[in-house]
């Protein structure tokens, strides 16, 4: 069994908390049904479903916490696992950084399960796969592509009377479409948490139509350009500078946000004035849990609001010691955009380049945020509002924070997934002046 009421979830936990002699426990509850369908080269590969849970116990005696986890759930193995967990505590040096467990929260449910979602087939996955296949082979392009859905729970008790239940539902679908001779490419992914709102057969078609125009890619010199940044070219690079948003490493003096002789710049604006950025649990296209991993209750957060850095993420630990509250880490990132598609703000550009998605993302320089990284899976030249012609991938060297500045033009949010990114996200097209092309890629 994967899937636990929150009854049945309360139960288990309550047993392990009880099962406890340590000065404090938390336990966590997690399980779920993972489905999935795997393609390449035009035909299917793997396909499956995954069903785990598992109970993770936490257990100190004064500053020497251990952990342990399990995957059975009768009285005998959750005892066990209490007593395993008491027994490397035991023997685990003093936490100078211990923080106690959190007291009671009040958490407020967040719209993050949906039934249609979690009622997904085989035959549903299969048909993703066939209509990504179906038009590549009569195209005579080569697709492969990976589909994803999940139901999960989640639940959360302390020895503090603290309990949270909750149920998560999603689905990510990403394809990469080539053609035959691989020297054309193109990508497509959604990422969502209603898969009421995913058509298979509208989105290969981007993919399609990019593969096709990304033939015969023209070398343009490197250099300061003007950019249509698609959704997932900039998303990547967004979630890379919200690391530096973490309080202690600005008050240490290891991020963008510290400032020289010590402090951070919380309220300073750093950014172009349009660029508004918050967090919100509850919002309707990116809900996510209304707690962190900590047990914190997520709050709705300002993050950046007009330019100007509103929040700084302190842990515990670091609030406590700066004489601050410490709230839910966010766990989605939205940023305040306007109505125009990405294909709008093409039309509105005179001269410059379209980037699809950006990968490879490497951190050059954390006090200046500094990235390095490179265009994929469709580059194109811009010129009097119409897409001319393919050209060849870049290496580009930027900051997100000199990005934001440079904003000329800032598109319609939609919800995107970054691999490396904790957040759920919500981002617009932008449209961006003077960004860093430093040499030239042959891959597509």
């Amino acid at each position: 069994m994967s899937i636990y009421t929150e009854e049945q979830a309360k139960a288990i936990l309550d047993k392990a908390i009880k099962a406890s002699k340590a000065d404090q426990c938390s336990a966590t509850l997690t399980g779920g049904f993972n489905g999935n369908i795997r393609y390449a080269l035009n035909s299917v590969s793997t396909s499956g479903r995954v069903s785990d849970c598992d109970l993770a116990v936490e257990v100190a005696f004064g500053k020497r916490v251990g952990t342990a986890t399990i995957n059975s759930f009768d009285d005998a193995s959750i005892e066990a696992v209490v007593r395993r967990a008491e027994e490397l505590a035991r023997l685990a040096p003093e936490n100078p950084e211990f923080m106690p467990a959190i007291d009671k929260q009040a958490y407020k449910a967040s719209g993050t399960f949906s039934e249609k979602t979690a009622a997904i087939t085989p035959e549903y996955r299969a048909g993703v796969a066939a209509a990504c296949i179906e038009p590549c082979r009569k195209d005579k392009l080569v697709a492969a592509g990976f589909f994803t859905d999940s139901q999960a729970f989640s639940a959360i008790a302390n020895s503090k009377g603290n309990f949270g239940y909750q149920k998560t539902s999603g689905i990510d679908f990403t394809c990469t479409v080539r053609t035959e001779d691989g020297h054309g490419s193109g990508w497509v992914a959604r990422n969502l948490g209603d898969v009421s709102k995913f058509d298979a057969k509208s989105e290969i078609r981007t993919a399609i139509e990019k593969a096709k125009g990304s033939t015969g890619a023209k070398a343009l010199e490197p250099g300061k350009y003007t950019v249509i940044m698609e959704p997932a070219a900039s998303a990547g690079l967004i979630s890379f500078m919200m690391y530096g948003f973490d309080a202690r490493q600005s008050d240490e003096g290891r991020s963008f946000l510290s400032r020289k002789g010590g402090g951070n710049k919380l309220g300073e604006k750093l950014f172009d004035e349009r660029v508004t950025m918050y967090a919100d649990p509850w919002d309707g296209q990116a809900a996510v849990l209304p707690w962190d991993s900590d047990g914190l209750a997520r709050e709705r957060t300002p993050i950046i609001t007009g330019g100007k850095v509103e929040y700084l993420q302190y842990s515990r630990y670091w609030a406590q010691k700066q004489g601050k509250k410490a709230i839910g880490q966010p766990g989605n990132l939205i940023m305040v955009g306007g109505d125009k598609s990405t294909m709008d703000l093409v039309k509105g550009t005179k001269k410059g380049v379209l980037v699809t998605r950006t990968w490879y993302i490497r951190l050059v320089d954390p006090q200046t945020v500094l990235l390095t990284g490179l265009t994929r899976d469709g580059t194109f030249y811009i010129e009097d509002g119409e897409i001319k012609y393919p050209i060849k991938n870049f290496r580009f060297n930027e900051s997100p924070a000199i990005m934001l500045n440079n904003i000329e033009e800032i598109g319609k949010p939609v919800r995107v997934a970054d691999d490396e990114s904790p957040f759920v996200m919500m981002i617009p097209p932008l449209k961006i002046r003077d960004f860093t092309f430093t040499s030239l890629s042959d891959a597509v």
